[in-house]
């Protein structure tokens, strides 16, 4: 609980695509008295009817995306600004940004671009499993070419840094391998060998708790039982089938290496129910919830 003389942190939630659900989850998000109770939540972008009826609920369509788009320009300059102290963001439709002529695959590359910041990470975290992504919106042909040790190394260090503010002082890290078997030291294709294997030794020269790379069979699983506190996974669906499996809906993606605070969802747009009035919230509840958290902890450091 709150203390009543402790100020709530102020959380902005961006309602994403103005065509899915995320104008209905932020609404009811927004009014969730489990939200109410850690900050003072404010939308930004189309949520109301009128606003809403602007767009083709269920289809995808450059003005939405647009909407997407500009909403949160305006929460990240709030945030910047200390307007507000931290952002929650509802999810946007990467098909229809491209329609708007926008070159951003997703919140995670815009968020850094608005930003500056020159090493980000989209990370998934939730009780039974935190993943963090080395790659994220790639075609999976280009994983390989992408991995290098720049790559790896830089995700590693951020991950080592950010783990303390979920509560982990002396987080215990694995990397989970590109290839089958972990590459079956070389005889399964050489990125593990040559790229992944050389990163974790020198992180650990550096002082990082991380082994690996492991099998991507049986990583999660260890993870799982409490053999290490996170796992950073090669590609996105590497990392996201475990977590959703286990998490899905209250699982909280987080950016880590933001001068800034944003969590988001776990889900897409959900076009196929948008303005139905059945989309579950929470997820959505659960990011304001760890915003909130994590914006206070920033206050009180």
């Amino acid at each position: 609980m709150w203390s009543s003389c402790v100020k709530k942190p102020n959380i902005g939630i961006t309602v994403g695509d103005p065509a899915g659900i995320g104008p209905e989850i932020a609404m009811k998000a927004a009014a969730d008295p489990r939200v109410r109770e850690v900050c003072l939540p404010s939308l930004d972008g189309p949520h109301t009817a009128a606003e809403i009826a602007r767009y083709r609920l269920g289809q995808v369509s450059a003005e939405a995306g647009r909407a997407a788009y500009d909403a949160i320009v305006r929460a990240v300059a709030d945030a910047q600004a200390g307007t507000i102290d931290a952002i929650a963001t509802a999810p946007v439709n990467k098909e229809a940004l491209a329609l708007a002529g926008l070159p951003w695959k997703g919140h995670t590359d815009l968020l850094a671009h608005l930003t500056g910041s020159a090493r980000v990470a989209m990370m998934f975290y939730s009780e039974e499993l935190r993943v963090v992504l080395a790659t994220i919106h790639v075609p999976l042909a280009e994983v390989p070419r992408m991995l290098t040790r720049e790559l790896v190394d830089g995700i590693v260090e951020l991950t080592a840094t950010a783990m303390p503010r979920f509560g982990y002082p002396r987080p215990r890290l694995a990397l989970a391998g590109l290839n089958p078997h972990a590459g079956e030291h070389g005889v399964i294709g050489t990125e593990d060998e040559a790229v992944l294997r050389p990163a974790v030794a020198s992180a650990r020269e550096r002082g990082i708790d991380i082994t690996g790379p492991w099998p991507g069979d049986t990583v999660f699983g260890r993870a799982v039982r409490g053999e290490f506190d996170a796992v950073i996974a090669c590609y996105h669906d590497q990392g996201l089938i475990p977590v959703k499996l286990l998490a899905f809906g209250h699982a909280v993606n987080v950016t880590l290496g933001l001068p800034i605070v944003r969590t988001s969802v776990d889900h897409g747009t959900a076009f196929d129910i948008a303005g139905t009035g059945k989309a579950d919230e929470s997820s959505l509840v659960d990011a304001i919830r760890l915003a909130a958290k994590l914006a206070a902890d920033s206050r009180a450091a």
